[in-house]
């Protein structure tokens, strides 16, 4: 199956280690990285969402504006606008860039993050929200008759949008989490379900929840799955670890001096999150690479699981989870645009070419079972 690379678009070059350099959203900046994606093998660039951050809708449609083949994932959440306003808003953003839209839908995992902007919905609704919510933004890409809407959550009436997506049925749509609640959200409706970078068999364990509810749901395909990594590379090993090192020393002396604010301190509320601290305390090392430090350093906030180890060694560990059924490998550095040029030309290539190899061999494989029953 094919292989595809996510990174970020981020708005500056601020980072877990480095403070940001100039404003918050630097146009400059955000076409620059966004180009580097581009010229160096990725495929798509996550427009993240956080409270009081640049919006990443209009900040998506600059970029689409400017470049020609890389593919967008813009974060959203369900809270700050109506399904029928935000499904506009995408099927508009799916026409600016060409059909290069995913909508990554965000139900929200900390109280607190969500309150900012008026969310007062406690974790089960707002997946139910979330869940009414898709249900609707994927009617209006579809319906050209005017409806009306009842629903837990929404309602309204005479409904019909006069912009479609270009994709059609409509931008593929991705979900994450590590909740049942999560899973059977996320199960019914995505295209790609999204985890965070765990140990082989945690991972594999997930992979298996997420099949499970989307059969539950009725579906008889499942979601892709995408996972998500903090990559640290190297020439050598040795170096790769010193690296790592300084890295996780970076992180924590810039949260001493005070990170900008994500949420109040404390156990992290979220499922996901949880599960990479309960990770990081049983062990730093797992697998071929994985390291959780980088994790335990942040407070388990968000994909902050790091491969460590040279671009060969960092290559076969995303291959290891590529064997699981994971077919989306997402990355990021600390060094945003260094590291996106870095990835693309070291770890990239290799992935791809092991990729085209194993798909060569289940090829020849069914080929050689086809000849031996017609035969």
């Amino acid at each position: 199956m094919p292989v595809e690379f996510l990174g970020i678009a981020a708005t500056n070059d601020g980072s877990e280690t480095t403070a940001r350099s100039g404003a918050a959203f630097d146009k400059e900046y955000t076409i620059r990285l966004a180009r580097a994606h581009e010229e160096h093998g990725w495929d798509r660039v996550l427009f993240a969402y956080a409270s009081g951050a640049p919006d990443p809708a209009p900040a998506a449609a600059y970029l689409a504006s400017k470049l020609d083949s890389l593919q967008i994932l813009l974060a959203h959440r369900p809270n700050v606008s109506y399904p029928t306003f935000a499904a506009k808003t995408f099927a508009t953003l799916d026409q600016i860039s060409d059909g290069r839209l995913t909508v990554h839908f965000i139900t929200g995992g900390n109280d607190h993050e969500q309150q900012r902007e008026g969310d007062t919905l406690g974790k089960d609704g707002r997946y139910a929200r979330t869940r009414e919510y898709i249900q609707l933004v994927k009617k209006i890409w579809t319906t050209t008759e005017p409806f009306d809407h009842e629903g837990e959550h929404y309602r309204f009436r005479d409904f019909v949008a006069d912009v479609f997506p270009v994709q059609q049925p409509g931008p593929g749509v991705s979900f994450g989490g590590s909740s049942p609640a999560a899973y059977a959200a996320g199960g019914a409706e995505a295209d790609v379900y999204c985890l965070w970078g765990e140990p082989l068999a945690r991972t594999a364990e997930q992979i298996e929840a997420v099949k499970a509810a989307a059969a539950a749901a009725g579906r008889t395909d499942v979601p892709r799955i995408q996972v998500a990594f903090r990559p640290i590379i190297a020439p050598t090993e040795e170096l790769a670890w010193e690296k790592a090192h300084r890295t996780v020393g970076a992180i924590r002396a810039r949260r001493e001096q005070g990170l900008p604010r994500h949420h109040r301190g404390g156990a992290p509320e979220n499922t996901g999150s949880q599960r990479l601290l309960a990770i990081a305390e049983q062990g730093e090392r797992y697998d071929r690479a994985l390291w959780t430090p980088t994790a335990a350093a942040t407070g388990g906030a968000g994909n902050s699981n790091a491969l460590v180890g040279t671009p060969e060694t960092v290559a076969q560990a995303l291959l290891d989870y590529y064997d699981l059924g994971v077919d989306i490998l997402s990355a990021r550095g600390y060094a945003l645009l260094d590291d996106a040029i870095d990835f693309g030309r070291y770890v990239i290539p290799i992935v791809r070419e092991e990729v085209a190899k194993r798909d060569a061999e289940r090829a020849a494989g069914a080929e050689r079972s086809l000849a031996a029953v017609r035969g």
